[in-house]
């Protein structure tokens, strides 16, 4: 587990019994994820195999494909780059029919999200500090009160920090969470300085001895450059106070954004070092190819994926999982 590796938390729990409660976990989630693609493989999935049924390998059917990794959210440059490696794969491998070159798209999905793909970075010391940024209504207070759990379960002590002082009811949001979860919130008033509260929170994370130290962040459009530099502020805060890097900062991402998805992400980038993408409400779109196109366009890995309300619904995003929840394969 996380956090009894690395920082000793205590846990009784025999090993065996353990390894059963984590397994029985982990066919839930993918269980749920399987649930929650379906919009997807309704307009995707389904479409792909039925191109591919009965048909031969020719240049029709590759321009067919692309039209709909396009209709998928899958964006134009990550659809073309996959339809060259079909084509290349099927010339190199001599395949001839349709339905053969169905499991190699499965395989290149799978490569693609495999490019960047990383876990949570493993803690090396504590305070283990995350911050979440995004636009509003992304889902970045659920994710973080999500996120809260996760670990409070592992034996953690979480600390939560409410940046967000522009957002009406925002830091009140936040402190709900925290009290649902059984974690402390390090607050100002609405309108304070959002570097002040980092700054805060902090100092209260190592004088607390907590282990996991989560940042909210005011959510803004992409466009807003006056707030982009007030978020690289609240950073610069946070590295000069904590005397190193950000163990994680995440872009909170609603799937259902579709291609603005890629245009939130890139801008962010430029504003702070993000490291990866908690990708939300995977579960209310059809068009589950955005999770292609942020993995393959922006060189970041996707670490985190929701599709749904419980706490429990936030989880380690695992490329091999995620294709076999979206076209049927047996689990890996």
């Amino acid at each position: 587990m996380f956090w009894k590796k690395m920082f000793g938390a205590k846990d009784n729990t025999p090993p065996v019994e353990e390894q059963i409660v984590e397994e029985q976990k982990e066919q839930g989630f993918f269980q749920k994820l399987v649930s929650g693609l379906e919009k997807t493989k309704q307009s995707f999935v389904h479409q792909v195999e039925r191109i591919m049924t009965g048909r031969k390998v020719d240049e029709e059917l590759f321009e067919e494909l692309e039209e709909i990794l396009i209709q998928a959210d899958c964006g134009v440059h990550t659809s073309l780059f996959l339809v060259d490696q079909l084509r290349e794969r099927a010339r190199a491998e001599k395949i001839t029919e349709a339905e053969e070159l169905q499991a190699v798209l499965v395989e290149e999905i799978v490569d693609l999200l495999q490019k960047n793909a990383s876990p949570l970075r493993t803690p090396t010391e504590k305070p283990y500090v995350i911050m979440v940024v995004g636009v509003n209504g992304a889902g970045k207070t659920t994710t973080i009160g999500k996120l809260a759990y996760r670990f409070k379960q592992e034996n953690a002590k979480v600390l939560l920090a409410a940046g967000d002082t522009f957002r009406a009811g925002a830091i009140e949001q936040l402190q709900v969470w925290g009290n649902r979860v059984g974690v402390e919130v390090i607050a100002h008033q609405e309108g304070a300085d959002p570097a002040a509260v980092a700054y805060d929170a902090i100092n209260a994370a190592k004088a607390r001895g907590s282990d996991v130290l989560i940042l909210d962040t005011a959510g803004r459009l992409q466009t807003k450059v006056n707030l982009m530099s007030e978020l690289s502020k609240v950073h610069r805060v946070v590295t000069r106070e904590l005397g190193r890097d950000l163990d994680e900062i995440l872009l909170v991402v609603d799937a259902t954004t579709g291609q603005n998805a890629l245009s939130q992400g890139k801008i962010f980038k430029e504003a702070v070092p993000l490291t990866g993408i908690a990708l939300t409400k995977l579960d209310g779109t059809a068009k589950g190819g955005i999770v292609l196109a942020l993995a393959n366009e922006l060189d970041l890995a996707v670490k985190l994926v929701g599709v749904g309300e419980q706490y429990e619904d936030l989880q380690d995003f695992d490329p091999s999982v995620f294709a076999a929840a979206l076209f049927g394969t047996a689990k890996q």
